[in-house]
Parts: C-alpha cells; sequence; structure tokens
C-alpha cells in the first residue's frame, strides 16, 4: 500500500492512500489527531471524503456521470422506477423482479387516511417543501424503524409523490386526486397533480416522458449537501424517514434544490426589464454589478454538465412538440445561446447546468415555480434512499467533524451586579 507523508513540527508521520475503482486518490487522515494531536482544516469539505460509496462517480473535469458504473446518457430510455431499483440495490432487476417492484410502488401510494388531517393544519401560502418535510418525517409514526426496511423503502418511494401532489392542491384549494392503479409512477403524478374530479383527463406522453428524464437525471448525485446531510443524520441510527426529512429541508436551501426556481426568478426580472438579456450578460461579467446568471456553472462539473446536455435537446422536443410560446423561454434561449458562444463564459467554463434546463422543462409542463425543488426532491429520493442504506450496511460510525476554535481564550464569569 501506498502512503504520503507529513512533516508537522519537525516529526514525520506516514498516513495510507486509498485508490478508488475509477482512480480517485485519498490520503486516509482518519487517524491524524490521534498520532498528531492536530486535525485538517477544509471549510466546506470541498476536499474531504467522507465516505466510501459504490453507488454514482462523477468525473467533474470530464463531465462524466454514472449510476452504479452506468453511464447517466444510457439510461435516457430507461423509466425511473428502474433507475430507483438500480440505485438502492445495485443492479438493474430483472423483469420478474420490476414488475413486483412496480406494483409494490403502486399499491402503496396511498396515504393513510390520518394523514390528510395534518394538511388541513397548514396555511395555504405553507411551501411546498416545508409540508413535504413534515410529511416524510410524520410517516415514521405510522411506519416504525422495527419494520421491515424493503418495505418501508417502498412506503416512502410510493407516498412521496402523493404527498407532493397532495401539497400543491392544498396550496391551490383543489381537492386532492387519490392514486390511479392503472397508471405508471410518473402518470400517477401527473395526475394527482392537475386533474380534478370534475372531469377526465388525458396525460400526454410528452409530458411524461419529460417528467420520467427528469426524475432520472436528478436521482443521484454522489455526497452533495442533502446527501451528506441524509447520511449524517442516518449516522446518528436515526430511522430512514427522519433522514430523509433532513435532506429535504437540506435541498430546500437557493445554493442547492432551489437553484432551477431562482433560475425561473432570473428569467422574469429579465422579461421584465423588457427582455434585454444581452444587458444581464453584460452585466454577470461585470464584478462590480453585483448581479449573477443563475443556472450557469457548476460546483463539480469543470466541463459541460452531462445532465444539462440530456435536458438541452429534451427541452427543445417537449417545446417544439407542445408549439409553447413562452416570453421566458425566449429570453432563456437568448442568454444560452450567448452563454455558448462569448468568449468570457467559454474561458470560465460556465456552461448551463441541469438548474437551467430543468427549471424551462417545469414551467413548460405547468408545474408552479415553488413546487421545483419538490420535483427536485423526488428524483433525488432513491439517492437519498440507497446512500441511507449503504451507510447502514457499513457500519458507519457517528458523524462528528471537529473545528478549529477562534472565539476568546479563558475568561471569567461576571455576576450581573458588576457588569
Amino acid at each position: 500500500m501506498s502512503t504520503a507523508k507529513l512533516i508537522l513540527d519537525g516529526k514525520e508521520h506516514e498516513f495510507p492512500v486509498v485508490t478508488g475503482s475509477e482512480g480517485e486518490v485519498a490520503v486516509d487522515i482518519s487517524k491524524l489527531r490521534e498520532r498528531t494531536g492536530a486535525i485538517t482544516l477544509d471549510e466546506g469539505y470541498g476536499n474531504t471524503g467522507s465516505c466510501r460509496s459504490a453507488i454514482t462517480f462523477i468525473d467533474g473535469e470530464q463531465g462524466i456521470l454514472r449510476y452504479r458504473g452506468i453511464p447517466i446518457e444510457e439510461l435516457e430510455e430507461a423509466r425511473f422506477t428502474e433507475v430507483a431499483y438500480l440505485l438502492i440495490y445495485g443492479r438493474l432487476p430483472n423483469q420478474t423482479e420490476l414488475v413486483e417492484w412496480r406494483e409494490k410502488l403502486t399499491r402503496h401510494s396511498l396515504l393513510h387516511e390520518d394523514m390528510k388531517k395534518f394538511f388541513e393544519g397548514f396555511p395555504a401560502s405553507a411551501h411546498p417543501m416545508a409540508m413535504l418535510s413534515a410529511m416524510v418525517a410524520s410517516l415514521s409514526t405510522y411506519y416504525p424503524d422495527t419494520a421491515d426496511l424493503d418495505l418501508n423503502i417502498v412506503r416512502l418511494l410510493a407516498k412521496a409523490k402523493t404527498i407532493a401532489a397532495f401539497s400543491y392542491k392544498k396550496s391551490i384549494g383543489q381537492p386532492f386526486m387519490y392514486p390511479l392503479n392503472h397508471l405508471s409512477y410518473t402518470e400517477n403524478f401527473v395526475h394527482m397533480m392537475f386533474a380534478v374530479p370534475a372531469e377526465p383527463m388525458h396525460i400526454s406522453p410528452v409530458l411524461d416522458r419529460a417528467l420520467n428524464l427528469l426524475l432520472i437525471l436528478h436521482a443521484d448525485h454522489e455526497q452533495n449537501c442533502s446527501t451528506s446531510t441524509v447520511r449524517m443524520v442516518g449516522s446518528s441510527g436515526a430511522n430512514l424517514f427522519a433522514s430523509v426529512s433532513a435532506g429535504v429541508c437540506a435541498l430546500w436551501g437557493p445554493l442547492h434544490g432551489g437553484a432551477n426556481q431562482a433560475v425561473i426568478e432570473m428569467l422574469e426580472a429579465i422579461a421584465a426589464d423588457g427582455g434585454n438579456y444581452r444587458k444581464y450578460v453584460e452585466m454577470a461579467k461585470d464584478k462590480a454589478s453585483g448581479f449573477r446568471l443563475m443556472g450557469f456553472g457548476h460546483r463539480v462539473y469543470k466541463n459541460f454538465d452531462p445532465r444539462s446536455r440530456i435536458l438541452k435537446t429534451a427541452a427543445d422536443e417537449v417545446l417544439a412538440e407542445l408549439g409553447i410560446r413562452d416570453p421566458l423561454l425566449e429570453v432563456a434561449k437568448g442568454l444560452e445561446e450567448i452563454a455558448l458562444e462569448d468568449a468570457y463564459f467559454v474561458e470560465k467554463k460556465l456552461y448551463p447546468n441541469v438548474d437551467f434546463y430543468s427549471g424551462i422543462l417545469y414551467r413548460a409542463m405547468g408545474i408552479p415555480t415553488n413546487m421545483f425543488t419538490v420535483m427536485f426532491a423526488l428524483g433525488r429520493l432513491p439517492g437519498w434512499i440507497a446512500h441511507w442504506r449503504e451507510m447502514r450496511e457499513q457500519g458507519a460510525r457517528i458523524n462528528r467533524p471537529r473545528q478549529v476554535y477562534t472565539g476568546p481564550t479563558r475568561t471569567s464569569w461576571v455576576p450581573v451586579e458588576r457588569r
């Protein structure tokens, strides 16, 4: 085994080097404090590997994303339920397993009737992410951790889309629509979101394909903020529902799952200002302006986000098939065209990312802006579940990061009458 040497206070220390299956190199410093009394400082954990995982591989420099070794480009024709099984159980299901898996996801879509009363307690203005997090956590009161783990996994995947759709119906004052057993996973979600009791609903195959693709492309993305949160909470022994509820809260932030909502809000602001997107491109180049183009660049990808390439093609097809004319979409296309050709953006590799195109697609599908992050959460569920399950199987220690203390040195307490 190769080692890395560290010299601290004149003393030399050796630490093992770990190499992943794709050649990633990591220095194992788990014994650093024990041997040296020192810790590492890596604010934001950008250079820290928190675990060993066999679920997802990303190469940000090459623009590679693979689920269990399968390139994301090869999963375009898959169904979301297949990809969920792949991520959670480590392999693609055979035909018999897939039929059984889909049937379970269908049969467990209903919520306990008592849970409908929870929605009554939320104000109409409640954000859908707040409701989703609360309702996912509440599932643990109905299905304890002592229950069959695989069954709880099915319950969470099946019921999350029902919770999400009910959250939307609550916000607009429409009656809840129950899931229908003859519909697929994605069709059921569209039905529960947009159908009303007064008339039948036709589910567009175009929208169904687009939704299926969006969910697949968001299904996992290695150790991001929300996934790391799920693993950290789960490391305490917290149950699946509590851990995923925490992941939902982490995803809610505008710098994570809320980025696609921020894209649409930016486009709305540009459209309200006359649609002069070139003006905003120039503002983005000027650091003094304080303006930032949302949906461009990525923390991990230093090349084109492979998910963006797929979604760009899908967005063009969906908009063409539906014949949608939307001023915001025109602004988006203009921004995209300039950013892909402008020397400033090309040099800094600020390409449109997955949030840029997903926001456009969700808008085209009629999904309201405040539901965008919920859609992200529905897609990310298989990844969260897979990481929580892997973490439990690994017998991971409870997560406990250290810190570098920068507060005052020892001081004395002063009684209130002398302060």
